[in-house]
């Protein structure tokens, strides 16, 4: 994620002034496939399209829902109580929360926020409690798919029922596509965002497009 070589193409700077300083700049996972992107939108731009929603902030919480101390200031400072149902979505005016287990939620910025901003005012708010906030934006980026044959796409590497009447908005769900563990969320009738490891990303963004190519082409 760091990328401190002068010659290496910066993507954003790091919203941090001590970074700024050292001359310190977030570099995109998916700057190795940017042409096959940029590529792929040219070509088919109505049937499919991915993009990489960067640099969000994201911050793994676990907490207890029968806490009322914790629930109350997760709310104050995300602005919604996390979401008991399972594999469910709750949004507030800066954050989406996603289930991930009774006691789990990922939290994401739902616009462009300095990352690194979340955790420590979360981590404060619920000092006391047993519960535990940890920023993973460095270790993971967030994409948006979509298009109308989006669901096409997904289906070729994904085993989840992907139907609009089985996974609708406002839920999430944890699966994988192709060797890729994701985080899964509809937006809209086509368009999902997924949450993609760091790691994958560069493998992922190139099994989708490819996935893509007899399904658009």
């Amino acid at each position: 994620m760091w990328n401190e070589t002068e010659n290496a193409t910066p993507v954003a700077d790091m919203p941090v002034s001590d970074a700024r300083k050292h001359g310190v700049r977030l570099e995109s996972p998916f700057i190795g496939v940017a042409d096959l992107l940029n590529a792929q939108q040219a070509r088919a731009a109505k049937q499919f399209v991915m993009r990489e929603r960067a640099f969000l902030d994201l911050v793994n919480v676990r907490g207890d829902l029968a806490d009322p101390a914790f629930v109350d200031a997760f709310e104050g400072v995300v602005g919604c109580c996390p979401p008991a149902a399972p594999n469910t979505v709750a949004r507030s005016t800066g954050y989406d929360v996603l289930w991930l287990g009774p006691d789990e939620w990922l939290v994401r910025s739902n616009g462009p926020v300095p990352a690194g901003v979340l955790e420590p005012k979360l981590a404060e708010a619920i000092a006391g409690a047993y519960a535990a906030a940890v920023d993973v934006g460095s270790g993971y980026t967030v994409l948006e798919i979509s298009g109308e044959r989006v669901r096409d796409v997904l289906a070729r590497g994904c085993p989840l029922d992907l139907h609009p009447r089985v996974l609708k908005s406002g839920q999430c769900v944890q699966s994988h596509y192709f060797k890729a563990s994701i985080v899964l969320v509809p937006t809209g009738a086509d368009r999902f965002e997924i949450v993609v490891r760091r790691s994958f990303a560069d493998y992922f963004c190139r099994i989708m497009l490819d996935a893509a190519v007899p399904l658009t082409s």
